[in-house]
């Protein structure tokens, strides 16, 4: 028994890296505790896949069916109509002695059956159901009978208390829209920015491509919507992304801003624990999905799928194609410091880590004062080249330094420690905006990994940002939970009157692991090469950012006018008065409305924008012409819109239609041009989804300022906008100083004219200044004046109580 004692409680020493690992007793109870909470996770994730595959069906209504086929034959009545006898004689008979038995498990056997084919008719009914859009075609305030007939009948088979995935099962596919229409509706996009030689030569291509080439395609895409979950999605992740051999940095990031007028607390530990701590409780009610779906009109759901990548993912970069790697959880981040990295634990033996036991964690990264070793400070440099070179280089490192990359690219998701303040001064409000956008979207070339799903990025004076890689998701799902973050670190956990994180450091909590890399040689002078090419590329981003205060949404609600279509057509304008000219415009639309539906292109620029900016430059129109031509121009964007969101757009069609040929190796000039196209003006609305969340009454600089993300082409722009509240909409606008046809500021000028301008037609906004018709591009005498530093209602609440 004294051997047996021994065995048990013996003790190892490994001595190959000096380490000494205690196999006692405790961690042997450590062992079992882990072992223990990844069984309850899994039997968590079973049981919530469970959940969702029945939607919205629930355990409870096959006990009820169950019990009800069980009282029935109680009362020698048969609702199986002969199916339960017949299942009876499949089943053992144990000699005649467990009859209730058999009769239990024939019940339970055709309960299960009969409440399976429910619940497949469930599903199927309410696929139907959603694959109606009639609703979206409706003009705003009007509903038909057959719409509210089909709103009561969602409502009906729609379930009570969906979780995040329940109506993944129940949502159509995109459909594949006619081609011969997806041609014409391209032509008509592209006739106010060709001449008339060119638009004639596209429009014979179009042609010639309905006639040889258009039905074989079209066939190979009708199969593969029958097949795929989505005709065009995984296209679209792997060929416009994954095999990109580009820069991540601004060719496929974008980033979200922190409050613009108020910082919570200076502290930057501080900050960085309650961020940290709010982004894992987010991720924990995504794990439990917890998080309810995304819902228009409060009852027609949106796609959840891009949810599952938000954490433990990294895009791994490959000689032809990168791939996505998706990890089911991770209990750490990586944290990078002034040129060192940390692997920083997030949770205990009791769970998630306390606010203030991550901020402790965060000083002492803060606090210690090792040196980067040499080419450590700019290794992440590497994440900015192009792809092929950082696979070939990775490949390298893996054999060398596999646990510091295992620790970084297998963590939750990138903290980066800044060591420089950012965000809005009082002494050059507009400088510093703008310096503040272009720090999140390039950073310093060598402090963030890009490769990450999403990096944290706190600065010494505690402001936060985010800085997102685009493969995995789209913007809407990022803000859902930068939304959440905000609102969670600021007005549920909060600060303490000092501006530490509410409660009390752990002592017992180990230091964070400092991460060493043993590179080979032959990395350095790539690191180096890295960094000049990422350098170059963030200087010759021009970035501008500006919150325009003269109105916002309310007002234009107030025009009976769709805010984002208002947006767009001012956009029209201002562009005309930068370049003298049209272009192709990209506006990017959500197709969640189908499964795994990511995005769709609105072309804007379409002939009634442009006939309502040549009318605004015509000195003979007067205001009411102007008006009647705007709201035509709004009318067609918005029949455009929707159009797009049913899954009836252009571009994704096209751009299907092109790798088909690519596949089968058919050359199609018409289609070649298309994908040769250049959008020289990128436009994006960033949504905000949680208003419930903020108190924009009280609290009205408690809201978030949007994102931005770099220009799609070298001469053009890229513009994103939000609107903060009813009366603010912030701009951020990208630009390549390289170019000497764009300028940033310049086409921020423009479009706070062009609003002005625009808003001075209504009678509700006579009062507002309007530059003089017909002077093109030049200076109207205001500037975008509307920033100022703001002091009213940007105190912080201290407690949950006072949201």
């Amino acid at each position: 028994m004294a051997e047996a004692h021994q065995a048990v409680g013996f003790r190892l020493s490994l001595t190959s890296d000096g380490a000494e690992v205690d196999l006692s007793a405790p961690m042997l109870q450590e062992i079992y505790l882990s072992g223990l909470r990844s069984w309850k996770r899994r039997l968590s994730r079973f049981w919530n896949n469970f959940l969702t595959g029945v939607y919205p069906a629930s355990p409870l209504s096959w006990l009820f069916l169950f019990g009800a086929i069980q009282l029935s034959w109680f009362l020698q009545l048969d609702p199986s109509l002969g199916l339960m006898e017949k299942i009876k004689e499949l089943l053992p008979d144990w000699g005649g002695q467990h009859h209730g038995l058999q009769v239990t498990l024939a019940a339970a056997l055709f309960a299960s059956c009969l409440w399976g084919t429910l619940i497949f008719t469930l599903h199927v009914a309410l696929r139907l159901l959603l694959s109606y859009h009639g609703w979206l075609l409706e003009p705003h305030g009007a509903m038909s009978s057959p719409t509210k007939t089909w709103l009561a009948l969602v409502r009906i088979f729609s379930g009570r208390h969906p979780m995040l995935f329940s109506y993944q099962c129940s949502l159509p596919r995109q459909p594949v829209p006619s081609v011969q229409e997806t041609v014409r509706k391209y032509l008509e996009s592209v006739r106010p920015v060709l001449s008339d030689e060119h638009f004639n030569r596209t429009a014979s291509l179009a042609q010639e491509f309905l006639r040889l080439q258009a039905a074989l395609l079209q066939w190979y895409l009708q199969l593969k919507s029958w097949w795929a979950s989505n005709y065009v999605s995984d296209w679209w992740e792997e060929f416009v992304y994954l095999r990109s051999r580009n820069s991540l940095m601004v060719h496929s990031n974008y980033y979200l801003m922190d409050f613009l007028y108020v910082t919570p607390t200076p502290l930057q530990a501080a900050r960085a624990g309650n961020a940290v701590h709010a982004l894992l409780l987010y991720r924990h009610r995504l794990t439990r999905q917890e998080i309810p779906p995304t819902l228009l009109m409060e009852m027609r759901p949106l796609c959840s799928a891009q949810y599952e990548k938000i954490f433990n993912t990294t895009r791994i970069p490959g000689v032809q194609k990168d791939h996505i790697q998706h990890r089911c959880d991770s209990q750490h981040v990586a944290v990078f410091h002034c040129g060192r990295f940390f692997r920083v634990g997030t949770h205990s033996r009791n769970g998630l880590l306390s606010p203030r036991a991550l901020e402790q964690q965060f000083q002492r990264i803060l606090d210690d004062p090792s040196p980067a070793c040499p080419h450590e400070e700019h290794l992440a440099a590497l994440t900015t080249a192009p792809r092929g070179t950082w696979a070939q280089l990775r490949r390298s490192m893996k054999m060398q330094a596999a646990e510091a990359l295992e620790a970084v690219e297998g963590a939750a998701f990138f903290v980066s420690l800044d060591s420089e303040p950012a965000g809005l001064t009082k002494e050059d409000p507009a400088a510093s905006l703008d310096a503040y956008a272009h720090t999140l979207l390039a950073g310093r070339g060598h402090d963030r990994w890009f490769d990450k799903s999403f990096t944290l990025i706190v600065f010494s004076n505690g402001k936060l940002g985010l800085s997102v890689e685009h493969s995995w998701a789209d913007c809407p799902v990022s803000g859902h939970m930068w939304e959440f973050t905000l609102a969670t670190e600021c007005f549920q956990l909060g600060y303490s009157a000092d501006g530490h994180c509410k409660g009390h450091p752990d002592p017992t909590l180990p230091q964070p692991q400092r991460l060493y890399w043993d590179l080979p040689d032959k990395i350095h002078p790539s690191i180096s090469l890295a960094l000049r090419g990422a350098k170059a590329l963030s200087g010759n981003i021009d970035c501008h950012v500006f919150p325009f205060s003269h109105f916002g949404k309310s007002f234009i609600k107030r025009c009976h006018l769709s805010p984002d279509s208002f947006i767009q057509m001012a956009l029209q304008l201002a562009h005309f008065w930068d370049r003298g000219q049209f272009c192709l415009t990209y506006e990017s639309v959500m197709t969640r409305l189908f499964l795994e539906g990511r995005t769709e292109t609105v072309r804007s620029c379409t002939r009634e924008a442009c006939n309502f900016v040549k009318a605004m430059e015509d000195d003979e129109k007067t205001d009411p012409q102007c008006l009647a031509l705007f709201r035509v121009a709004v009318d067609k964007h918005q029949a455009l819109l929707k159009a797009a969101m049913s899954g009836q757009g252009v571009d994704r069609h096209l751009f299907a239609l092109y790798i088909v040929s690519r596949f089968l190796r058919l050359q199609s000039p018409f289609l070649a041009q298309v994908h040769s196209e250049q959008w020289q003006l990128a436009t994006s609305q960033i949504p905000v989804q949680q208003m419930h969340l903020f108190d924009i009454h009280n609290y009205p600089d408690y809201v978030s300022s949007g994102g931005g993300f770099g220009p799609a082409d070298d001469h053009g722009y890229g513009v994103s906008y939000v609107f903060m509240g009813d009366n603010v909409i912030t701009f951020h606008i990208s630009s390549k100083k390289s170019s000497t046809k764009t300028d940033a500021h310049r086409l921020g000028q423009h479009i706070e004219d062009a609003l002005l301008d625009v808003a001075s037609l209504f009678q509700a906004g006579q009062g507002l200044r309007r530059r003089c018709r017909g002077l093109g591009g030049k200076d109207s005498g205001h500037k975008c004046g509307s920033l100022s530093i703001q002091t009213e209602s940007s105190r912080a609440p201290t407690t949950s109580t006072d949201f």
